[in-house]
């Protein structure tokens, strides 16, 4: 057995379970505390500076120098009585992680002398580096120049001794080069067009903002075994590895007790988010080994990224005081389940109705069924948008494979609400509704609520499901940011809202009642969403062809699903929105290819690496023993390979897997080669998923069955069966 994993194993018992004691006895009193939240500001500004952020935040209103001088000062003043030393404009570029630069409050003045100082100025805009962030053509290397600005919207925080103030992240020439601007963006979008629609059923409602609640999936391994599997480390999962004999398939660790030294850790981090007003609520195990899951209380869409982001960081970074590595990845590990990050999406209104939740009375419950089937309708006409929002190539090992949502975009709402649509569908005759119809589509919208109560089961097959009161957006990674998926589903539904407005006012003006014309409208609406909604099983084979019928694309890789981005129907959605210009979708086109290209890049080469380097010297290390072995047995017989058919079968097996990978390294590297001298981004994509991927899989294939033959104590590498059940 290599050193490395001989120390790696015998590390493991030392790992004892190291519980937090909480700073309270009670979550109430620590929870937030380390946050410039809303009850900070009312504490530490004037009423006036107070007013004015409160208004920024909910219209969007400009906070003019003399009150971002207070805020800037109380932030300081509240940030250094907890400890901190410096600030930061935290964003998040297209890396896909956030960034920060510190700087130290104090400044030097005369005599030798220092004060801590944080004017308006540094609080509203600051200058960064933006040459070296991904930014799809819009800067040149040469071009630094680039803002971050303060988001109001997301309270400044301290993490360790620095005050980290959310920002977007702009060019020279304000492109954006984040995920939050255009997000903020679309959050307005959807606020008016919801809003507007609204307005039918209740004048009080002036405000709507978009909810979220998402679900974080993610393995825990112990460090020592991580450290010394270098595919763990420079790409997130286990590029070889024989599937271990026990996985999943005893159903004995979903929802299973947590081991001490996990909780241990669990209670770590949620302490820690709790502090940071990250509302974090549950905890689980999930099907695979060594899977967990957290998740929080649903919260503004924008704060909810902010906080998923952050909360990414911090199990990073507490996991590592407790000797695991935490791994993201969507899929770690082959012949187990991957990692998902389920968005919950809904809209709630400043009156505290949830849109998608039914009401008491038919009123509200036409409501409900208005903001349904757009949401569906949406969904129908632009799945491809909301496929390419969830893209990538570390979630392309996901996507289809029998664990999670396929490739396909399908929208499942349950067979009591699909009987309710067919039925509102051929309910509604042209023409004038009679009273009698009237009072019968009442009573039947008057239903809801009771249908609901009995549509308890769930489609865990369907990317994008309805559960009750929001619609679950399951095909989102792990280690997504929330904002791609958010940034799509409110354009669609925006854009949709918008044009339902304009049909039943178009309606209303040529005579309809309003009630009727709503109702007209979404009968219409049913027909033309039909072919998104699907109660059966995304996995089957049968659905593939089911989808093809009905027109539905089935995007299997990154490259063929980032296309739609150069489509003019897809500029044309977000330039009418004024949420991101033609030039500033061509480059996230860009920007995500290139991470495409780079992360199948890393993956080829620590795979060959491991292969010429580590896998290949310890089988024919192997090999050699088995040889002398053979050639002792012969000496001692007197007689040629005398009782050594054994080892001359493995000999044999041996040389045979040798060759193959020593071949099939060399191909994948000269296809890797002959990709990188592709100037054309896309055809560049696309030959590293034609032409460099497919080896990866067979490359394991020989690997693995080595795996299987040479002697556990010559095989370097912690296996499958050890990283997975290590407690």
């Amino acid at each position: 057995m290599g050193s490395i994993r001989i120390k790696a194993l015998d590390d493991l018992g030392a790992r004892k379970p190291n519980f937090v004691k909480a700073p309270a006895d009670k979550v109430s009193d620590y929870y937030g505390m380390n946050v410039f939240n809303v009850t900070e500001m009312r504490s530490h500004l004037t009423k006036d500076a107070y007013k004015a952020v409160m208004n920024a935040i909910d219209t969007g209103a400009r906070i003019d120098r003399s009150v971002a001088d207070q805020v800037a000062t109380a932030m300081k003043d509240w940030a250094m009585a907890k400890g901190a030393t410096h600030y930061t404009h935290w964003f998040q570029p297209l890396t896909g992680s956030t960034a920060e630069k510190h700087d130290a409050f104090f400044e030097p003045i005369e005599d030798g002398k220092a004060i801590e100082r944080f004017e308006g100025s540094l609080l509203i805009q600051q200058e960064p580096d933006a040459s070296s962030f991904p930014n799809g053509g819009i800067r040149n290397t040469f071009e630094a120049r680039g803002y971050t600005a303060w988001d109001p919207h997301s309270p400044a925080f301290i993490l360790g001794t620095t005050l980290c103030i959310p920002t977007i992240f702009i060019s020279y020439t304000g492109e954006a080069l984040d995920y939050k601007m255009p997000l903020l963006k679309v959050l307005d979008v959807i606020d008016k067009a919801a809003t507007d629609v609204c307005k039918y059923f209740d004048k009080n409602i002036n405000k709507v903002t978009c909810t979220l609640g998402w679900e974080q999936e993610y393995f825990l391994v112990d460090a020592a075994l991580y450290n010394a599997r270098p595919d763990l480390v420079m790409s997130g999962r286990a590029l070889v590895g024989h599937i271990s004999a026990k996985g999943q398939q005893l159903d004995d660790h979903y929802f299973g007790t947590i081991s001490d030294r996990v909780l241990a850790y669990i209670q770590d981090f949620e302490i820690e988010a709790l502090k940071l007003g990250i509302p974090v609520k549950t905890r689980h195990n999930e099907v695979a080994p060594n899977q967990f899951e957290c998740a929080p209380v649903f919260e503004e869409a924008n704060l909810a990224v902010d906080h998923n982001l952050l909360l990414m960081d911090l199990m990073e970074k507490i996991a590592r005081k407790h000797n695991f590595r935490v791994l993201l990845h969507e899929k770690p590990f082959a012949g187990i389940n991957g990692s998902g990050k389920h968005n919950n999406w809904s809209l709630s209104t400043n009156t505290g109705v949830n849109l998608l939740a039914p009401g008491k009375n038919p009123k509200t419950n036409l409501r409900f069924l208005t903001f349904f089937i757009n949401t569906i309708k949406a969904i129908a006409d632009n799945a491809d948008v909301l496929r390419a929002s969830i893209a990538s190539a570390t979630n392309d090992h996901r996507l289809g494979a029998n664990e999670a949502p396929p490739a396909i975009v399908s929208v499942f709402i349950g067979s009591q609400l699909t009987e309710m649509l067919d039925k509102l569908e051929k309910s509604i005759q042209a023409g004038k509704m009679t009273p009698e119809d009237k009072t019968a589509l009442k009573l039947n919208i008057g239903k809801i609520p009771q249908l609901m109560l009995d549509n308890t089961d769930r489609n865990r097959t369907s990317p994008f499901a309805f559960t009750g009161n929001k619609f679950e957006f399951r095909a989102v990674g792990s280690t997504a940011n929330c904002s791609s998926a958010m940034l799509a589903i409110n354009t669609l539904v925006a854009t949709q809202l918008k044009a339902f407005t304009i049909s039943v006012d178009a309606r209303i003006e040529a005579g309809d009642k309003k009630d009727e014309a709503i109702l007209k409208e979404l009968q219409k609406l049913i027909k033309e969403s039909k072919k998104i909604r699907f109660e059966g099983n995304g996995y089957g084979e049968e659905w593939v062809k089911e989808a093809k019928k009905r027109g539905l694309s089935n995007l299997k890789d990154t490259p063929s699903a980032l296309q739609v981005m150069t489509s003019p129907s897809y500029i044309k959605l977000f330039e009418d929105l004024g949420i991101l210009s033609k030039r500033e979708v061509l480059a996230r086109y860009e920007v995500e290819l290139e991470t495409y290209i780079l992360k199948l890049q890393i993956e080829s080469r620590v795979l060959g690496d491991m292969c010429l380097t580590n896998i290949l010297p310890a089988a024919i290390k192997y090999q050699s023993q088995l040889i002398t072995n053979v050639q002792g047995l012969a000496s001692i017989s007197g007689k040629k390979n005398n009782g050594s058919s054994a080892q001359l079968a493995l000999i044999k097996s041996i040389s045979e897997h040798v060759d193959r990978i020593y071949q099939y390294v060399h191909e994948m590297v000269d296809q890797r080669k002959k990709a990188n001298k592709l100037e054309d981004t896309s055809k560049k994509a696309k030959a590293y998923c034609d032409n460099v991927k497919p080896y990866f899989d067979q490359i394991r294939y020989h690997t693995d069955k080595l795996e299987q033959i040479v002697d556990d104590q010559v095989w370097a590498l912690p296996k499958l069966r050890e990283l997975l059940f290590t407690k």
